[in-house]
């Protein structure tokens, strides 16, 4: 993911956005509070594949993503620009979206699932129908780059959607799981991390850290960390007022998190919070120079004065096993036992 890149693009774009007339594009925000469930889904469900960022290289990684949805399921379809390329992206600008518009508006599409991440999102956010949207609600699946459409589709509909693994990710038996039983069983799902010492005395992964204790209730939003704050200053962030934040993301050195944590202390973002979530940082190795902080002292800086509830280590990011999240899901959050549940359904009906 060249992320330095993507956010130079995003910046563009939205500082473009009056130039092109794109006011006319927007639907107008929901009202505060105001939720929008999707359908609920079941086996034998059509589900489209759609591509909304890299481009995938391999053939067989297509193949995959197409068999996994069968494995669950579905019935598949795929964007009509599924296979297609324009340098690192999967299409243009306008095919990408147009493969997301027209899925929104298929009546036989009950869920919209993305085929990978990468970079590229941000630049359909435009050129997305969210008036459409708003009236066919569904289930969009996908993470990492994804977190673009989840937070404009949430912020210009109040959509409830859902950040898991991708078509081309990794669909083990957990992650199988969390499917059947978020999405067909309709469970008001427990997330809490699975531990495994496996030949340690004690467990040494999916530790949670406590970062504040405490309980809170609220709905979620979030994502990639950064690629939520590359959106800084758009009009595609919902509102951060009373929400907990999960956040997760991968190969960034600490620095750069504590710069994108310090970009939405700036914005007020974090003081408007009830609660906060890290999940995994995959790959946030220090580079050199005169030493680092810690990812330890970068949350003591910025969530720990917050004075709200707060852990670290949640099964959420770029794992192989990754709670699906649904993004506007209403939540109890228990950062000393490193766990969230849902309050409520998070589907019509």
């Amino acid at each position: 993911m060249d992320k330095r890149q993507f956010i130079k693009t995003c910046a563009l774009t939205a500082a473009m956005l009056p130039l092109a007339g794109c006011s006319s594009v927007l639907a107008a925000a929901p009202a505060s509070g105001a939720r929008l469930l999707p359908q609920a889904l079941n086996k034998g469900d059509t589900v489209a594949l759609v591509s909304p960022s890299k481009a995938t290289d391999e053939a067989l990684d297509l193949q995959i993503a197409q068999e996994v949805m069968q494995a669950l399921g579905f019935k598949v379809k795929t964007g009509q620009h599924l296979a297609a390329r324009r340098g690192h992206l999967a299409g243009t600008d306008a095919e990408r979206a147009s493969d997301i518009n027209a899925m929104f508006a298929d009546k036989d599409v009950k869920a919209i699932i993305c085929l990978r991440g990468g970079s590229g999102a941000a630049r359909l956010l435009p050129l997305l129908d969210y008036d459409l949207i708003r009236k066919n609600p569904k289930v969009l699946l996908g993470y990492s780059d994804i977190t673009a459409l989840h937070n404009a589709i949430h912020a210009q509909t109040g959509l409830v959607t859902f950040h898991g693994p991708n078509g081309t990710g990794s669909w083990n038996s957990f992650n199988a799981d969390q499917f059947q039983r978020l999405f067909f069983d309709r469970e008001l799902m427990h997330y809490q991390n699975v531990l495994d010492a496996k030949d340690e005395l004690v467990p040494r992964q999916n530790r949670t850290i406590t970062i504040n204790s405490g309980k809170v209730q609220g709905e979620l939003i979030g994502g990639n960390l950064t690629v939520l704050t590359a959106l800084a200053g758009s009009p595609y962030l919902p509102d951060f007022s009373g929400k907990i934040l999960f956040l997760e993301d991968v190969e960034e050195a600490p620095y750069r998190v504590d710069r994108m944590l310090s970009t939405l202390k700036l914005m007020g973002a974090l003081d408007k919070i009830a609660g906060f979530i890290f999940g995994e940082c995959t790959a946030c190795r220090p580079g050199g120079g005169y030493g680092w902080l810690t990812m330890d002292q970068i949350f003591d800086d910025h969530i720990k004065p917050l004075n709200i509830p707060a852990y670290r280590g949640a099964m959420i990011g770029h794992i192989k096993q990754q709670f699906i999240v649904p993004v506007g899901g209403k939540v109890e959050l228990d950062a000393d036992a490193g766990s969230f549940r849902l309050l409520d359904s998070v589907f019509q009906g």
